[in-house]
């Protein structure tokens, strides 16, 4: 199941592993936080736009109970491995990578169709002078194949009405995701700071959005991931053992 380059890291969650490339850009911390910031029902349906590696709809699929996912990558590589981490974890039931771009994916998937839509798209709008050894970096730091834009106006299009958009952003991003969101009828409804440390200004925020509804938000508690010590705080190390907790 492994090519060249490629190597199994086991999730330690749920023995859960996924395929990674030594040479390509590898999941981090802001798609384990947006998996745990989206709640979903049984059944419902679900759309992760650029799906990289598989990593949100793996760490979804294994939280919920008969969700179907689909997870959309324009690159055709990394939707293999994606494809591939699927199989391994025996998820082709519950999970399937499309790969293409997220514009129009609305025309194959269908309007209006589904429940829930997850992205952690590019943070940062596209820069000058990228060399070719940077290519599957950059594709995923920067809007190469979509713009924040994008990404909130196809989730609009694949939401029913009362659907949620679920998205992690740069804080920097924040008027520029609130101005978009109303734009396409997406109300924001939840916000969570992140804070890389607990003295430290927020780097990342989580927005939970509904569509069609009406204007009221909540700032929910942030969410510190260092202490002053460099551990992880007590929140993120709860996130990270979510399995042994649910056994206890």
């Amino acid at each position: 199941m492994l090519k060249e380059g490629e190597r199994l890291d086991d999730l330690n969650f749920r023995g859960l592993v996924i395929i990674q490339h030594e040479k390509k850009f590898k999941f981090g911390m802001d798609s384990v936080l947006i998996s745990n910031f989206t709640t979903a029902k049984k059944k419902d349906l679900i759309v992760d736009l650029g799906c990289g590696n598989g990593i949100i709809p793996i760490l979804i699929a294994s939280k919920t109970e008969d969700t179907m996912i689909y997870g959309i990558e324009i690159q055709e590589d990394v939707a293999d491995m994606a494809a591939r981490s699927i199989k391994i974890n025996n998820l082709e039931k519950r999970i399937k990578i499309i790969n293409n771009d997220i514009k129009g994916i609305e025309k194959i998937l269908g309007y209006e169709k589904f429940d829930i839509v997850t992205a952690n798209p590019p943070y940062m709008p596209v820069k000058s002078g990228f060399t070719k050894a940077e290519e599957a970096e950059n594709i995923a730091r920067y809007e190469v194949y979509g713009s924040l834009e994008d990404f909130i106006k196809t989730a609009s299009l694949l939401l029913k009405f009362g659907g949620k958009f679920f998205m992690v952003n740069r804080v920097d991003r924040i008027v520029d995701i609130f101005v978009m969101l109303r734009k396409y009828n997406l109300e924001p409804k939840k916000v969570k700071f992140v804070h890389p440390g607990i003295t430290k200004s927020p780097n990342l925020i989580l927005v939970e959005s509904k569509k069609g509804a009406k204007p009221g938000i909540n700032i929910l508690n942030p969410l510190y991931i260092y202490e002053k010590n460099g551990e992880y705080t007590e929140e993120i190390l709860k996130i990270y053992s979510r399995e042994k907790l649910e056994e206890e």
